[in-house]
């Protein structure tokens, strides 16, 4: 009979969370995952695998965090839409100047995603996901006359995703959040009305 864990999995899935997004996968040893974590190596590995395993559920976990984020701030009724755009976006500007660690999803892109299939799979998911709830968004925009029925609403999720992932990647580079914010307010009054 397996004996139960004795350890909270979901404490231990933060504390390696925290060590990846801090140093990078590369740069991240077991010792110091087991350090991070107060697990002992054969408890993390009979828990989790090896580290790879381990860093595709820290992965995962902030994933569903992170996109589930995007869709509940851009979901609801037509009417709003483009104030919850600009208001996601805004948010997410104030977030990107204020943690310096910046978004684990853009970090492990970026550090792995070109040689790491797992990742790379995710990723384009997530950002996919995200893709898809700004091009819902913009047509919801587009019902409410907001946003001109002209344009391509994919086309303008597209740009609303560059501006999120872009305004992330300029704050951890140190961008200040006064220009975040105003990058962001130049894009949504440059979407077509």
């Amino acid at each position: 009979m397996a004996r139960p864990r004795e350890f909270d999995e979901d404490a231990v899935v933060a504390a390696a969370r925290d060590r990846f997004w801090d140093a990078g996968y590369a740069a991240t040893s077991l010792s110091d995952l087991t350090e991070a974590t107060g697990l002992g190596r054969a408890s993390l590995y009979g828990a989790f695998g090896d580290k790879h395993a381990l860093y595709l559920r820290v992965f995962d976990d902030y994933i569903v965090g992170a996109v589930g984020g995007v869709r509940e701030a851009l979901a609801g009724d037509d009417a709003g839409a483009l104030e919850r755009i600009r208001a996601r976006l805004l948010a997410n500007a104030a977030g990107a100047a204020a943690n310096p660690r910046g978004c684990l999803l853009a970090r492990g892109t970026a550090e792995l995603a070109a040689r790491d299939v797992d990742v790379a799979e995710r990723s384009g998911r997530a950002h996919e996901t995200m893709r898809a709830a700004y091009t819902a968004a913009v047509a919801a925009a587009q019902r409410a006359g907001d946003l001109a029925p002209s344009a391509d609403p994919h086309a303008l999720g597209d740009l609303l995703l560059a501006v999120d992932r872009g305004t992330e990647a300029l704050g951890r580079g140190g961008l200040d959040e006064a220009s975040l914010r105003a990058l962001v307010e130049t894009a949504v009054a440059g979407l077509p009305r």
